[in-house]
């Protein structure tokens, strides 16, 4: 046997035949094009080597480079799956002469079959039933004259190739004489063969095969038939076996027939003997011959229990049994049906499709929702997973599946059911496609014929990206709520309650997801019937040439395309809103994109030009629901936001003077502002202290703690008001934080609109929400008047150290978030232990209404629902909860041992320091290289001192978001990842004479956003 062999394929089955060696013991080696590298087919072999980049001429069907590695890997049998190398007879003739096992028939088989006239003599030669039909044709006047002869329809076919290139139906003279040519051509620049012939068509044809196998010494078995007749453009879309509404006599002569023709050439190896039938004379008629193992031949392994690979690498090794008797126990069980899953777009004259698959879930046997099902009757063959990118090099086919039942009625239930929680999301495939074919009378009743899906249409509903706009994304509310904690914002539509509105029009469930228009809009074709609203900041939008207006239900029709212009006055965003909500995978709980993640919404991007949307097919409801008047936002370019003032402020960061001027002055929105922060132009503080002591240089500088969305965060003297895309964590004080109620206002600010900072009280604020919440519900405007008032203490409460050992402080952060923090302004270890320890109490004790908990270097942030918990009772409840808090010294914290690369000075650190410059500030101190800023600050010699101390360090991470922090531990770091147990040891306290120097801080390790 064999113990070394190549793949000379790619995809479902290059994986399939992985799966056979493995199964025999014997290593298999995969070879790839550089688009497929991460392939499961790649990941799956023993090895894989590259061919390079390229199209298939330079890389799968690159002889050159595929001997110089069957050399090289030294490899005994070469299997070639279907398509490229299969039939070509120059690749079996090289093996032949290298001395490699080529897994399939010979050269002279494969030349005798190969070739569509040669193969129809070798058919008549032996009695089989042919069409009518021509030799090859030298001229389009022999072709006239013959069809003459023959009797129109016919097909008008090229001697070479296959999958369905090639051949024209001529209807008539003039349609042969238009396509003579054109066929000609073609059929030389794919397959460096002109010949063409002609054949006689059956209008209502079926097309039934029959799997053969062959010893090479005259033996040959059939295994059964498969009905392939479900085509589109001559190419198979589902097959099944055993061929349904055939009589057992037609059947058996089938098989006789099949056997008859390959014996006569003593043919070796798989092959399929195809046939045309006409159902209404119950007459079939030789098609061609297969000298290879095709697409659909898992149907007849699964009825026959038996493995075709297996057979073909043990015949190529000669160990296969002796044929007689392994036909002998062939025996057929039950019906199976296959689906061929295609990357293409079936309401585009199933134009290929290529991108990245942002979902893949693809069930299995073991899966819960099918686990009633029989261990063998689920089958599926591909190479996918999530993240994958689709190439346009190569033939669109994504996977097949397969299910086998014990009759043909519960096979097709079956594959609907599989068909139904299969999910291949990012570019478009024929799924729902194959579904609705699978729902058709002629389908079911097993009489599809060849030409049926011609005139098949189906209408997805589907909305086609024909402009994509400055900034359009799929969002829905509340967004994603839970992983504060690890550094994954919400994100959700940035002016919400427009948003919720929309929805709430249509009668759409609140989490719908809609999409988030920015400045200037996309244009869209709607596929099928829907309603939509329109919400947020007015732009010009038109549904083909009619003018439709914001904040009403419209009934939109298939074929009609939604043009958004820019925005007509003020605001930034508008919000389109679709009946039933857009379909996209649910990342981490939600739909919403979040772009600077790369994940959400449609492949965590914005729409592109090209891209497909799919929504959810619903009752409409009238289309004369418009919102009253006074529901509507008021958008304009003057903002008053109100904010609870905190979590800091004066005395300890600012002074009194720094904040009556924060409250004061008009604020100007700067154009650097995104979805991630809002950036403020206006007066700066005079600060209350010269610097951030251990925390960095500048007064604004703190140790790291959690952020609220809609804070004021002071990034050195500039404001920044933190958006649904924000950061988690950073190292500046904020003292001031938007409302609950106005945070939607966020959404519309842009460019030059003015801003004033209203305070008012946490009660208030509260109410304002609960009167918002439930004018959305209504849609009935129920009013909230509230007045400013005066500034007190951003502190809420402060406990001495006297009570619990440390001082504690509670700083309210807006209305639904909550700032604790222990102790001094100092980075130390115990501190973060004493945070570790009050929210492992949090998670094993929950109190209701508190959303997540997110820690940072001395301080734990409470996000709550103020709607279920008031700000009073969760103090009450922490502070039993600190008071529960026992064993401090003895805490131990699971931790593990991690190595991670650290990018150094490269080429986005240095656009991005550019970028800042350029639309920021261009003489902060760590501008043109924080390399040399960090050498500078800690009076090192050079940068090379620099780099040694970072890269010679041990780390603890501190604080886990969007932003890493670390000191050095002292203990040597294993080698390997591994779990380790952290222990607070009270007689070491770490500090920043214990840390990497960084502008007279910690070391900071940006990390990726996520949860991974």
């Amino acid at each position: 046997m064999f113990t070394k062999v190549l793949i000379a394929n790619r995809g479902a089955i290059a994986t399939r035949v992985i799966r056979t060696l493995k199964q025999m013991g014997i290593q298999s080696v995969a070879i790839f094009n550089e688009a497929d590298a991460d392939s499961l087919h790649v990941q799956q072999a023993d090895e894989a080597y590259s061919l390079g980049e390229g199209r298939a001429a330079e890389t799968y069907l690159n002889q050159d480079k595929i001997f110089a590695i069957i050399e090289q890997a030294g490899i005994q049998a070469v299997h070639p799956g279907y398509g490229f190398l299969s039939e070509n007879s120059d690749f079996v003739k090289r093996c032949e002469e290298t001395g490699v096992a080529f897994i399939g028939p010979t050269t002279e088989q494969m030349l005798s079959f190969g070739l569509k006239h040669t193969a129809r003599q070798l058919a008549e030669d032996n009695n089989i039933p042919l069409l009518p039909g021509t030799g090859l044709l030298e001229s389009l006047e022999q072709a006239v004259s013959e069809a003459e002869g023959i009797g129109y329809p016919l097909m008008l076919k090229s001697t070479a190739g296959g999958g369905g290139i090639g051949m024209q139906l001529c209807w008539n003279r003039g349609e042969l004489e238009q396509a003579f040519d054109s066929v000609r051509r073609l059929s030389e620049n794919n397959f460096s063969n002109s010949g063409v012939f002609i054949e006689k068509f059956i209008e209502y044809a079926r097309h039934i095969e029959v799997q053969v196998f062959g010893d090479g010494q005259g033996k040959a078995v059939a295994i059964g038939e498969r009905d392939c007749s479900t085509q589109r453009r001559n190419q198979k879309v589902i097959e099944e076996t055993p061929a349904p509404n055939i009589a057992d006599d037609v059947r058996s002569e089938l098989h006789e027939t099949a056997v008859r023709l390959v014996k006569a050439v003593n043919y070796r190896n798989a092959g399929t003997v195809e046939f045309v039938y006409d159902q209404k004379s119950d007459r079939f008629y030789f098609l061609e011959v297969n000298t290879r193992l095709q697409v659909e031949h898992g149907v007849t392994e699964q009825v026959f229990k038996i493995d075709l690979v297996e057979w073909m690498i043990r015949l190529a090794a000669d160990e296969l049994d002796d044929l007689d008797v392994l036909g002998g126990k062939l025996r057929s069980t039950g019906h199976a049906m296959q689906a061929r899953i295609y990357a293409e777009d079936a309401n585009k004259q199933f134009q290929p499709c290529a991108g990245l698959l942002s979902e893949v879930s693809i069930p299995a046997i073991n899966d819960p929702r099918f686990n009633s099902l029989p261990v063998d009757s689920l089958r599926i063959d591909h190479w996918l997973e999530t993240g994958i990118e689709i190439s346009p090099l190569f033939d669109p086919m994504l996977a097949k599946i397969i299910v086998t039942a014990e009759d043909r009625a519960t096979a097709m239930s079956r594959l609907d059911t599989v068909l139904a929680e299969t999910a291949l999301y990012g570019i478009e495939t024929n799924i729902s496609y194959v579904r609705e074919i699978l729902n058709t009378d002629v389908f079911q009743q097993g009489e599809i014929y060849t030409r049926y899906l011609n005139n098949f249409v189906t209408r997805p509903c589907s909305i086609d990206v024909i402009s994509s706009g400055t900034l359009t994304t799929i969002q829905d509310y509340p967004g994603r709520i839970g992983y504060w904690d690890i550094g994954v914002p919400p994100s959700g539509p940035f002016d919400q309650y427009s948003f919720n509105l929309g929805n709430r029009l249509l009668d759409n469930e609140a989490d719908a997801a809609g999409l988030e228009i920015t400045l200037n809009g996309p244009a869209l074709r709607f596929n099928n019937d829907t309603q939509i609203v329109l919400s947020g900041a007015a732009m010009d939008a038109h549904l083909d040439d009619m003018a439709i207006e914001f904040w009403q239900v419209v009934d939109v029709a298939a074929g009609q395309t939604l043009k958004i212009g820019k925005t007509v006055s003020a605001g930034a965003r508008a919000y389109l809103n679709i009946k039933g909500g857009i379909c996209c995978p649910d990342y981490l709980g939600s739909k919403s994109t979040f772009t600077l993640g790369q994940f959400g919404g449609h492949a965590g991007r914005a729409i592109r030009v090209g891209d497909v949307l799919h929504f959810n097919q619903l009752e409409t409801r009238a289309a004369a629901a418009r919102l009253a008047p006074k529901l509507m936002p008021d958008i304009g370019n003057r903002w008053q936001l109100r904010v609870i003032y905190g979590p800091h402020g004066a005395p300890d960061f600012f002074t009194d003077d720094d904040i009556k001027t924060f409250f004061a002055a008009d604020w100007e929105v700067h154009y650097n502002s995104s979805r991630t922060g809002v950036r403020l132009v206006g007066p700066k503080p005079e600060w209350a202290r010269s610097d951030g002591g251990e925390a960095g240089m500048h007064p604004s500088n703190i140790h790291d703690n959690a952020y609220a969305i809609g804070t004021v965060d002071f990034t050195g003297d500039m404001p920044v008001i933190l958006g649904p895309d924000g950061p988690s964590l950073g190292g500046f004080v904020c003292p001031a934080t938007v409302i609950s109620a106005d945070l939607w206002k966020l959404g519309q600010l842009k460019a030059g609109d003015s801003i004033n900072f209203i305070p008012v009280s946490i009660d208030d604020a509260v109410a304002l929400e609960r009167a918002q919440m439930d004018s959305v519900s209504s849609l009935e405007m129920i009013e909230k008047t509230v007045s400013a008032i005066p500034l007190s203490s951003p502190i809420y409460k402060h406990i001495d150290e006297q009570q619990h050992g440390v001082e504690i402080v509670y700083r309210p952060g807006g209305d639904k978030y909550l700032l604790v923090e222990f102790g001094a302004l100092k980075l130390d270890i115990e501190l973060r232990f004493r945070v570790h320890a009050l929210m492992l109490w949090l998670q094993d004790n929950p109190v209701d209404g508190v959303l997540e908990l997110t820690p940072g270097i001395r301080s734990l942030q409470l996000h709550y629902d103020s709607q279920i918990i008031s700000l009073d009772k969760l103090v009450s409840e922490l502070d039993n909860a600190i008071a529960s808090l026992r064993n401090i010294d003895d805490l131990d914290v699971p931790a593990r041992v991690v190595h991670i690369p650290l990018s150094w000075d490269d080429d986005a650190c240095r656009l991005a320091i550019e970028k800042y410059m350029q639309s920021v500030r261009q003489d902060a101190p760590w501008c043109p290289s924080n390399i040399e800023f960090i050498r500078r600050i800690n009076g090192l010699d050079d940068v090379q001192q620099v780099k040694d101390i970072v890269f010679d360090a041990n780390y603890l991470v501190m604080g886990l978001g969007d932003v890493y922090l670390g000191a050095p531990v002292a203990t040597p770091m294993d080698p390997r990842h591994r779990l380790v147990t952290t222990k607070y040891n009270p007689a070491r306290t770490w500090t920043a004479e214990n840390s990497v120097g960084i502008g007279g801080s910690y070391l900071c390790v940006y990390g990726m956003e996520g949860p991974g």
